[in-house]
């Protein structure tokens, strides 16, 4: 089973502690890494390989949760703006990163893709340390669902 498929299931069971909430086309996640406060993920559910794999409607809810959750991000932050990658490669199921920016970024970091941070260092994600932003988006996100 793949790491989307795997936490996709994990989520469904009430088992994912990164869950920000349920969203009409799958899963609202914090990241395992947080070294831009409030980085997170979108998983499907059901979990398909690519975008290209849902029809027309699918396609519009989940691109629009996508864009729900990054507006709640940049609300919940005092990110500059939001940047989303839905990329595949490497885990190659649908799943997009929404990633806040923030003008107190490292220089060599503002311009450049998010992968060019070092990741394997990254301060991990704890719920003690950014539980109250988890429940901050999630509560944004309940707003908009009104």
């Amino acid at each position: 089973m793949s790491l989307i498929s795997q936490r996709v299931a994990l989520a469904r069971s009430g088992a994912n502690d990164k869950v920000i909430c349920k969203m009409a086309s799958g899963w609202a996640v914090m990241g395992d890494v947080q070294f831009l406060p409030g980085y997170c993920l979108l998983l499907p559910d059901p979990v398909v390989s690519s975008l290209n794999d849902l029809d027309t409607q699918a396609r519009t809810t989940y691109l629009l949760d996508m864009a729900r959750l990054g507006d709640a991000v940049l609300q919940a932050t005092d990110a500059l703006r939001m940047n989303y990658e839905i990329l595949g490669n490497s885990e190659p199921e649908l799943h997009c990163h929404i990633f806040p920016r923030y003008a107190s970024e490292a220089e060599q970091y503002r311009k450049m893709p998010v992968w060019f941070y070092d990741w394997k260092t990254a301060t991990p994600y704890a719920e003690d340390v950014h539980g109250a932003l988890r429940l901050k988006i999630a509560r944004l996100l309940a707003l908009t669902d009104k």
